[in-house]
């Protein structure tokens, strides 16, 4: 009787462990998803910058229109009336273009 008992516990352990190691909810799936948690935190992290940081875009382009016209001027190239435009060209970036 006593034996049959060990055998009974034994198989029992044996049971628990399979489940611990295998299928759902088991130690390795455990693991995966926990590094996918962090995984997903840190993009969500750089997503939050990145929207903070177009929210303070949006927030100076409601505001003033000087952000409006050095975005004109430094993305369109548009200058004001009775402005003259120069643009220079550095000798030294031209030559390593030709090569």
């Amino acid at each position: 009787m006593f034996r049959f008992l060990n055998l009974v516990l034994a198989f029992i352990i044996v049971l628990l462990q399979i489940r611990l190691w295998t299928g759902e909810g088991s130690l390795p799936e455990n693991w995966l998803l926990e590094r996918q948690i962090k995984e997903q935190a840190v993009i969500t992290e750089r997503l939050a910058q990145r929207n903070a940081q177009l929210a303070a875009e949006v927030s100076d382009l409601r505001s003033g229109l000087d952000t409006i016209e050095e975005r004109a001027r430094y993305e369109l190239g548009m200058v004001r009336e009775n402005e003259t435009f120069f643009l220079l060209i550095d000798e030294t970036d031209k030559q390593q273009n030709d090569e």
